[in-house]
């Protein structure tokens, strides 16, 4: 059993000071250097792809919260870090499907490792500027059984593009290949659709260049396409989903989770919430695994498809495994499955680094928060720290049932504790105590209840309470949260 020890004024005052990690919102690198650039003359005028946008069934609330589609820049140190030395090891599911989409993976992989992206230049002398980011796509058509490469040029400097409104207007420099954006802007939310003379192509594969930000900043366009680190990285898409790579992704979660927790036990790290105690037992598995879902499912893709929107997060880890989210950037730079901050070296990886050197965290941002094991690991101290910060009560109901109270460490996780006082806070007008808190039930038929909501006891049955407005992003992570932990129990 943990002890509920309260903590040093000192210490609870220093963690005030936490920032939050999830803020806002396969294959290696490619190992060539980039072709010679090529000039403006001859290459079509932009065109706007047209964007419809995915309607919500009638009554549906929409969380209007800053999406996942808007997505950071990728630093370059981030595309230059250690990749793993094997390629991660095929899903064993029942079926043929499953291994059919990884020789289509793998074979587009090898197609684009030599594929030259087309950087054009526009002005001359010191008014000449890099015009656009060049992303070119392995296509494989089902009825002629062959390959194709799509290359498209997106906008630059990155236009801030949401869901359903102007469409993404992007250039299109294959003109017998019709192109269509569908989401996402950056390295790993950017999804296009396909086809040719009226014929669906299927995307396996997808090469995208990174650039040196301290090049673009000096203006030095020459340099920065030749310099640029092109990552031969797919996306998730329908045609790579399988329920196979769902179930596998879940399994692989919760293996490395459990590879985490008892790296932390061998290492004897001890808890800051609960003096006496190990980190390893102070934080459950599901919270971690459940994490790592939550933070790269996109709040409008859980309202419209909910539980299918966590299962295509889970379809990504189970076919890339270590790769998956290796590239996902928020707009708040949060990077990685994890989503850690940098902040110029004071950001959430560093404090976690410095505050919990037992864990022997790997010290260096970029390869450490792009890590799946290593910043599993770094989650399990922030939220250890963001658990020893907070109210005795809370505390104590969370070591009575972690699972459910479990939301108040993950609201810190993703606003940090400011956010868990005005959670205790909302819960308190709401009349609703700790140890009514509850895990979700049935919606009673005719409610008109609106989630997202926090679920209370009340004698055998549990009932839907709408969460009041604090921080909608919060409240969404807080309901992502409760519909999707039991599933890693």
């Amino acid at each position: 059993m943990m002890k509920t020890t309260a903590l040093p004024l000192v210490l609870a005052l220093m963690l005030v000071s936490l920032i939050c990690a999830g803020c806002a919102t396969t294959g290696g690198t490619a190992d060539e250097e980039e072709p010679p650039v090529i000039d403006a003359e001859g290459v079509p005028a932009a065109e706007a792809a047209p964007v419809e946008p995915t309607p919500t069934e009638a009554g549906a609330v929409v969380a209007d919260t800053g999406s996942k589609q808007q997505e950071g820049e990728v630093p370059l140190a981030v595309a230059e870090s250690e990749q793993p030395e094997a390629p991660p090891e095929e899903v064993v599911v029942q079926g043929r499907r499953h291994e059919v989409i990884h020789d289509l993976v793998a074979e587009a992989q090898a197609l684009l490792e030599n594929v030259e992206l087309q950087y054009v230049f526009t002005g001359k002398g010191k008014n000449q500027v890099l015009r656009g980011r060049p992303v070119a796509f392995a296509l494989w058509s089902e009825t002629k059984q062959e390959w194709s490469v799509a290359q498209i040029e997106l906008p630059r400097p990155p236009i801030k593009w949401k869901p359903g409104r102007k469409p993404l207007p992007f250039r299109n420099l294959t003109p017998d290949i019709q192109a269509r954006h569908v989401k996402g802007t950056g390295a790993e939310r950017l999804m296009f659709s396909f086809s040719q003379d009226g014929v669906p192509l299927k995307v396996y594969g997808r090469k995208f260049p990174v650039f040196d930000n301290n090049l673009i900043k000096r203006r030095q366009w020459r340099a920065v396409a030749q310099t640029a680190k092109p990552i031969v990285y797919l996306p998730f898409t329908e045609d790579t989903f399988d329920p196979g790579f769902v179930a596998g992704g879940k399994d692989f979660l919760i293996a490395t989770a459990r590879q985490a927790i008892e790296e932390l036990r061998l290492a004897k790290v001890p808890s800051a919430a609960f003096p006496g105690e190990l980190l390893a037992d102070s934080i459950p598995i599901q919270v971690i695994t459940t994490l790592a879902v939550i933070e790269q499912t996109d709040d409008r893709d859980y309202v419209e498809k909910q539980g299918l929107a966590f299962d295509e997060v889970l379809s990504q880890y189970g076919l890339k495994q270590e790769e998956a989210y290796r590239y996902s950037v928020s707009s708040a730079n949060a990077i990685g499955p994890m989503q850690f901050t940098n902040r110029r070296g004071n950001g959430t990886y560093s404090l976690v680094v410095r505050r919990c050197r037992g864990a022997k965290l790997d010290p260096n941002f970029e390869r450490g928060a792009t890590n799946l094991l290593n910043a599993m690991k770094a989650a399990v101290c922030l939220l250890d720290l963001e658990l020893a910060a907070m109210r005795s009560d809370i505390r104590t109901a969370y070591v009575a049932n972690p699972a459910v109270l479990g939301i108040f460490p993950v609201a810190a996780y993703n606003g940090g504790p400011r956010n868990v006082t005005k959670l205790y806070r909302v819960l308190t007008r709401m009349k609703v105590d700790l140890d009514e808190l509850s895990r979700p039930g049935e919606h009673p038929e005719g409610s008109n209840v609106k989630c997202p909501c926090v679920w209370k006891a009340e004698g055998e049955n549990v009932r839907p309470v709408t969460i009041p407005k604090y921080n909608n992003e919060n409240r969404w992570y807080i309901e992502k949260y409760q519909s999707i932990v039991s599933l890693f129990e």
